[in-house]
């Protein structure tokens, strides 16, 4: 058995632990709480807020679904991924987050066979932009390598029908570009996407890694809901220029990778490692080199959690809540543990005093592995 499986065992009995109190409620709604077909209960608890990406008005966190078809995992049972797509609806996810290229297309199955009971009480993300979806990546290799980037509207279109008929909905609430494509103007793009807004298909339009430079470009045909860029305490490339461009014009800004891929769960140390098919074995931040250098980041986390009574990664998603109200946080998991965990990011509260405590801190944490200041103004 590999450290990092080890790490995950020994990480999740201090996870139970901490946990125990809300796991009993969380057991009972891991199993499907209502059969396929029929009509579910109203959400669980309203704690989890409402934060608005444009006019799309969403949970305060949704749910990553990636990982569902396996990323940084093997791919894990297809009824457990659907009963924690409903958990996550009962304890007030409203917001799942997936796209064609997971799987590719087994995500977007497994989200459409979840929550197929419950059409007009959620709203689902999905993506566009690549071609060559047969390809599959190698292991380790992130689930866009090897595909080429395709954005033409003839793209565009077979993308959205078959997204239509994997989800088992009429309307995607929110369609993201995936990728830019170097050889299709994001104008065509936009544009492309109006006429499905039109047409009933889509609801909203969403850039994924994109400049400011090209949403601005973007927005002027087609006003833009939502842009998604990796951010959380360890990846902050999106700071300022790109939050600053979501602020000005009213869009709402989905983080990926919000726990940094684990990181900030607190489970890895220096010594970690990873199997060839976990997609951490390929990123720079996770090297030996690269977990010993951004360990004083994980320390101030591990300080400010136990300030707060919380876990790391409550304390690193609540940290995120509190950059701009018009941030959602789309953490992905497999495990009901941590879903119901990830769910108590919600009641971190932080002044503005202790935020800039805690960004005088990070501005003198020298990390590795993490983008450079300039790629925030290119495309991805």
């Amino acid at each position: 058995m590999s450290k990092s499986r080890r790490e995950d065992q020994e990480h999740s009995i201090v996870r139970r632990d901490f946990l125990a109190l809300g796991l009993g409620m969380m057991a009972a709604t891991v199993t499907p709480s209502f059969p396929l077909g029929a009509q579910s209960p109203a959400a669980g608890p309203a704690g989890l807020g409402r934060r608005r990406l444009g006019a799309l008005e969403v949970s305060a966190l949704g749910l990553g679904c990636m990982s569902m078809s396996g990323t940084y995992n093997l791919p894990p049972d297809r009824q457990q991924m659907v009963a924690l797509i409903r958990a996550a609806y009962d304890r007030g996810v409203t917001f799942f987050d997936v796209a064609e290229v997971y799987g590719p297309f087994l995500s977007e199955e497994i989200v459409g066979e979840a929550l197929e009971p419950l059409k007009g009480r959620v709203k689902i993300a999905t993506k566009f932009g690549f071609a060559g979806l047969e390809n599959l990546p190698a292991p380790g290799q992130p689930m866009t390598a090897g595909r080429r980037r395709d954005s033409r509207p003839e793209t565009i279109r077979r993308a959205v029908d078959g997204s239509l008929k994997r989800l088992r909905i009429d309307t995607i609430d929110l369609l993201y570009q995936h990728r830019a494509d170097p050889n299709v103007p994001v104008e065509d793009v936009a544009g492309t996407v109006k006429e499905l807004i039109a047409a009933d298909k889509v609801r909203h339009f969403g850039l994924s890694e994109m400049s400011p430079a090209t949403i601005r470009r973007a927005h002027a045909v087609q006003p833009v809901a939502a842009v998604q860029t990796e951010y959380s305490m360890l990846e902050r490339v999106a700071e300022p220029e790109i939050l600053k461009t979501c602020e000005e014009l009213g869009i709402g800004f989905v983080p990926w990778g919000p726990t940094a891929r684990g990181f900030l769960t607190g489970r890895f140390d220096q010594k970690s490692t990873f199997e060839r098919y976990d997609r951490r074995s390929s990123v720079a931040a996770f090297t030996p080199e690269g977990l010993k250098a951004n360990m004083p980041l994980l320390t101030l986390v591990r300080e400010w959690a136990t300030k707060k009574g919380v876990t790391p990664v409550q304390f690193a998603l609540g940290w995120l809540l509190a950059q701009k109200p018009w941030i959602v946080p789309t953490p992905g998991t497999t495990n009901p543990r941590h879903l119901e965990e990830n769910l108590g990011a919600v009641n971190v509260k932080l002044t503005a005093v202790e935020l800039q405590e805690i960004r005088a801190v990070l501005s003198k944490i020298t990390l590795v592995g993490v983008r450079t200041p300039d790629s925030a103004l290119k495309d991805q």
